[in-house]
């Protein structure tokens, strides 16, 4: 049998290419995979990983004591070290106040955990000098050489600003002071989480004993995780095309092997008439599948590494934030398995149906599937099975938004509608193909479609998987932009607002505000000081501002009803907001006037209160200048437009609030994503069409006689080209038909699971341009899938292609 390895190795080399390059796409697909996850997680959780990337581990702690002993340890052991944590202290200078409790965090004063980047200055080489952030100095107008005084009392500090650093917002602070200076808070406001650790894990659970240690990785990961609302969403992207990759990569593959093996059929029953057994024609087989798992395996793995670097490259073109493209060992190792293993029992079911054929029965051509038949029957039940099966776990993961449950439900369901292929897929054909039209070469193409209906599913399934793969991602992004978008436009509805604190807003503050750069449109509105109980704030009144506010209210209340923050309400005492506020009735005082409104709770704007127009007149009668809502214009820099505001309004004694960073940080991780999942279906696509290619020209290698015959009974190899033309868009248009109709049910069960969690009552959302683009791609993929193979069997005469071994 080694000697009849050996030579179905060399004889049948040509044939094999066309299935190792199926495995060299799946592999790839788990290299780029592997390297798109590790490249959008780097990206999504650069800004709160930036303090712990030049360490190890991070010791988070649970006594503010436990930090000081593992500091004073790091100190004498000389282990790197960096504090986690805050202070929030007064900073002024000169003996005038710029803020009664900006945030101080740690600088190391070692330059290899220096995070911060540096735009202007230098960072602090010894105790009592300091970093502003560039973005709050704008504020305060801080600069370079500034001596600032933290704190009040014995515990003030008085350092030197030396650098202004741009810091990530997960991790940004306004000033930042080596450790010396910040512990001199520890009994006041000093706050620490944990401890970026560079030492032994060994002396940290000496020193601290209550602390918790985890890498760094698992720290940043579960920041990112709980930033992200609970969802480690780069854990389900990861799953969810782990899964694509090695359910498409074992269809492809079997699909390839079913063909091969069909075609090969002959040789081997004649090898069983030579005395060569079931046993050893099937461990034949299976080595000669090792063999090419192995190889198409380690070319699969380079090509995926080079396409990851690019397409990495490429997918950071448009999103700027992606992270870099790093090789994962593990990935790499994962994908060299499954390559092998993927071929090995991609070729298992072929090689069981091969070579459990009689002798005599194998020369007979395969009719496919009848279901009259009992192999028939059995496949048309587990079909429903599956079917069913399928449906009632993704019913059960709509509603326990379980993802693994959604995954498993989903295949079990289209391994269903695989199953189902040889009846499905040849009555939609003929159905297409009345449709059609009339004429002999129509006729032609549908009967060589429908003839061998284990051949027309097959030839489908590998196009079928690229558009339902197209038509869910795409359905269920544009699903979750829209939802996501929704709920921030609610939670959001204004960018970001400068409201009066002691006194009224500058009359020229207006017109500067709208020529901040970043700044879309702007509301201007008057208002007054409002008194409940003894917590005053401010009350203005609203009028519709059409292109400033977001969302589905407009934030006009109705004639007697009083709009507060929940920022307010929580200063309020317990007595007096005890009856849960919601439509409840408050009396509040303005000018020494008392009105009793009806309360409604909300936010999303700031410190004020909100009423009518004309409510407000009934309580002040000269209404001043109070508060300005900033729309932002699309692409800001949340930053950069925070700092120019916040400058503003601390020049006018003024507060900031709004929730534009809020809403860029989600926008980010939604467009990080996107681009990692475009870049991931961009893959998904060559393997389908690469699918859908290599079964039509395996196909056609199978039906040389076939064409050859039909060439000498007097068809043109014009028509034959058509026909083989007509053959494979009949394909595809069935195929695109089937796939759309899965990818919409598949998107809308995804949205409810996935986005479900995080937005209530989510819906789906149809991308009908970018659907019906995928439907005229898949139509026309079918078509050039055959080409090449149509214009070959063409070129045999009929002679030579009626004496094909």
């Amino acid at each position: 049998m080694r000697t009849v390895l050996l030579a179905s190795l060399r004889h049948h080399t040509r044939r094999y290419v066309a299935a190792s390059l199926a495995v060299v796409i799946g592999v790839a697909f788990v290299v780029v995979t592997g390297m798109l996850t590790g490249a959008t997680r780097a990206g999504l959780t650069a800004d709160v990983g930036a303090p712990v990337a030049g360490l190890d581990h991070v010791v988070t702690i649970h006594d503010s004591r436990e930090g000081t002993k593992l500091l004073d340890a790091a100190t004498e052991q000389d282990v790197p070290a960096l504090v986690i944590g805050y202070a929030m202290e007064p900073v002024s200078r000169d003996g005038v106040e710029l803020a009664p409790a900006a945030d101080v965090s740690e600088v190391s004063l070692d330059p290899a955990l220096q995070w911060q980047e540096l735009e202007d200055g230098r960072f602090p080489t010894a105790p009592g000098e300091a970093l502003a952030d560039a973005n709050a100095a704008k504020s305060t107008g801080v600069e370079i050489g500034d001596t600032l005084r933290i704190g009040s009392g014995d515990l003030a500090s008085e350092v030197e600003v030396v650098g202004l650093v741009d810091s990530p917002a997960g991790a940004s602070s306004s000033l930042y002071v080596p450790w010396q200076t910040l512990e001199r808070y520890q009994d006041s406001s000093l706050w620490v989480e944990a401890l970026a650790w560079g030492g032994s894990t060994d002396l940290a659970a000496e020193v601290a004993p209550g602390a918790t240690i985890e890498s760094a990785d698992t720290w940043v990961a579960a920041r990112q995780a709980e930033i992200s609302r609970g969802v480690d969403v780069i854990a389900i992207m990861a799953l969810v095309f782990v899964f694509i990759a090695l359910f498409v990569g074992v269809l492809v593959i079997a699909n390839t092997f079913a063909i091969l093996f069909a075609q090969r059929q002959r040789d081997f029953a004649l090898l069983r008439c030579v005395g060569v057994t079931r046993r050893q024609l099937r461990r034949a087989i299976c080595l000669e599948a090792l063999a090419m798992g192995v190889a198409a395996s380690v070319v699969g793995i380079l090509v995926g590494t080079a396409l990851g670097y690019g397409l990495v490259a490429l997918v950071h073109h448009w999103y700027a934030d992606m992270g870099a493209a790093t090789i994962d060992p593990r990935w790499t190792g994962a994908a060299f398995a499954v390559g092998v293993v993927v071929t090995l029992l991609a070729a298992w079911l072929p090689t069981r149906a091969a070579t459990k054929v009689a002798p005599l029965a194998a020369l007979r051509p395969d009719t496919g599937v009848d279901v009259r038949s009992a192999a028939g029957r059995i496949r048309l039940a587990l079909a429903a099975l599956f079917l069913v099966a399928g449906a009632l776990l993704m019913a059960l993961s709509v509603g326990t938004h379980t993802v693994p449950v959604m995954l498993g439900g989903g295949a079990i369901f289209f391994l269903g509608v695989l199953l189902l292929g040889p009846v499905l897929v040849p009555a939609l054909i003929r159905l297409v193909g009345r449709m059609s039209g009339t004429g002999p070469v129509r006729q032609l193409a549908a009967g060589n479609a429908v003839r061998n209906p284990r051949r027309t599913a097959t030839t489908a399934a590998s196009l079928l998987v690229g558009v339902t793969l197209t038509t869910a991602v795409l359905t269920g992004l544009a699903s979750s932009r829209t939802e996501i978008n929704r709920e921030m436009d609610d939670d959001y509805p204004v960018d970001a607002s400068i409201t009066a604190v002691d006194q009224p807003l500058a009359a020229d503050l207006t017109s500067r505000t709208e020529a901040v750069d970043g700044v879309a449109a702007i509301a201007a509105l008057d208002g007054t000081t409002a008194t409940i109980g003894k917590v005053s704030f401010p009350l203005v009144g609203a009028t519709q501002e059409p292109g400033v506010v977001r969302g589905s209210d407009d934030l006009v209340p109705a004639d007697g009803v009083l709009v507060l923050p929940y920022d307010v309400v929580g200063e309020l005492p317990t007595k007096v907001g005890d009856r849960g506020w919601d439509d409840e009735e408050v009396t509040i005082t303005v000018g020494g006037r008392e009105r009793t409104l009806q309360v409604e709770l909300s936010s999303g704007w700031g410190r004020s209160g909100i009423v009518s127009a004309a409510t407000l007149a009934a309580l002040d009668a000269d209404p001043r200048p109070t508060a300005i809502w900033v729309r932002a214009a699309d692409g800001a820099d949340a930053e950069d437009l925070r700092g120019d505001l916040a400058a503003l309004a601390g020049a006018s004694g003024a507060g900031i609030d709004g929730g534009y960073s809020n809403r860029t940080w989600v926008d980010l991780q939604v467009d990080i994503l996107t681009g990692a999942v475009v870049g991931l279906l961009a893959i998904a696509i060559v393997i389908a069409l690469v699918g859908i290619a290599n079964t039509l020209g395996l196909s056609v290698l199978e039906r040389g006689r076939e064409n050859a015959l039909l060439r000498a009974m007097g068809l043109t190899r014009s028509q034959l080209r058509r026909a083989m033309a007509m053959e494979g868009l009949l394909l595809s248009a069935v195929a695109t038909l089937i796939g759309t109709t899965l990818g919409l049910v598949f998107a809308w069960v995804g949205v409810k699971v996935m986005v479900g969690t995080v937005v209530e009552g989510a819906g789906i959302t149809v991308p009908v341009l970018q659907v019906a683009a995928v439907v005229v791609v898949a139509a026309l993929a079918g078509l050039a899938a055959c080409v090449v193979p149509a214009r070959k069997a063409a070129r045999v005469t009929p002679a030579a292609g009626l004496a094909l071994d």
